[in-house]
């Protein structure tokens, strides 16, 4: 049995508006569709916590390694030196080339490092110095066996050195925390803990250990915003009457 030939299809004309119509359709489309996919989600912002036990007693030092990639960012050191009728016992922190310590200058010539209640925001605003500087400095003197203890570290518990330090160049902000008991000139701290923001110049919260402090929603307007111009272009000149309701009924329209 031969089979039926299969019907021949005759091409249908459209008219001129309506193939003008389905032509600006397809543009606003492709357009629309590249600005949805160039649409890429903000980078997740992170803190990375490292908790720690770390006692540093006099003599010793503990380095730092905020990020975890093998090069250390700040040396906590704690020693002792004496000159003909002082000495000098101390709790110092030395930032590698380029990073910094959140701290103020003591009659000009002394750097002290902040010591930080929770809750206290590092970022780009904050007040970092240059240079290695000290959280607490005991100076004995053998003429009147007095001794003077300066900084803002001398027996506190959980309080926070805010850090700036770079990735690949780029910016940081962490912290890290300590407990420092001084007797007399014996000077102990206690490192607990150490974090850092992923995101560069990203601003940090003292204290905080996971999560992210200013939550980045993702706009959806701009997501609706091309399906809107969509339908008004394919619709053509029908189109128009209701970009001028959507004008007249807008959030703006009372106070016209």
């Amino acid at each position: 049995m031969t089979p039926s030939p299969l019907p021949t299809r005759i091409p249908t004309h459209l008219s001129n508006s309506t193939d003008k119509r389905l032509n600006m359709y397809a543009l606003a489309a492709s357009a629309a569709g590249v600005g949805i996919l160039a649409l890429s989600p903000p980078a997740e912002a992170k803190i990375v916590y490292t908790p720690a036990h770390r006692v540093i007693g006099p003599h010793h030092s503990f380095k730092i390694d905020l990020n975890h990639d093998g090069i250390t960012d700040f040396t906590i050191s704690n020693f002792a030196y004496c000159g003909t009728d002082q000495c000098f016992y101390a709790l110092w922190q030395k930032p590698a080339a380029g990073n910094r310590a959140m701290g103020f200058l003591f009659d000009g010539q002394l750097l002290l490092e902040s010591a930080l209640q929770p809750g206290a925001r590092i970022g780009p605003t904050s007040q970092f110095k240059k240079g290695k500087g000290a959280l607490v400095e005991a100076v004995f003197s053998s003429g009147d066996l007095s001794t003077s203890v300066f900084g803002r570290w001398p027996n506190v518990k959980s309080r926070y050195l805010g850090l700036e330090f770079k990735i690949k160049g780029k910016i940081h902000y962490g912290w890290a925390r300590l407990n420092v008991t001084v007797n007399k000139t014996k000077i102990t701290a206690t490192l607990t803990g150490y974090a850092y923001e992923t995101i560069p110049n990203k601003p940090i919260v003292a204290g905080k250990e996971n999560g992210s402090d200013d939550p980045v929603e993702l706009n959806t307007e701009s997501l609706a915003a091309p399906a809107a111009t969509l339908g008004i272009l394919a619709s053509g000149a029908c189109g128009l009457p209701l970009r001028r309701r959507n004008q007249s009924y807008g959030p703006d329209s009372e106070n016209n």
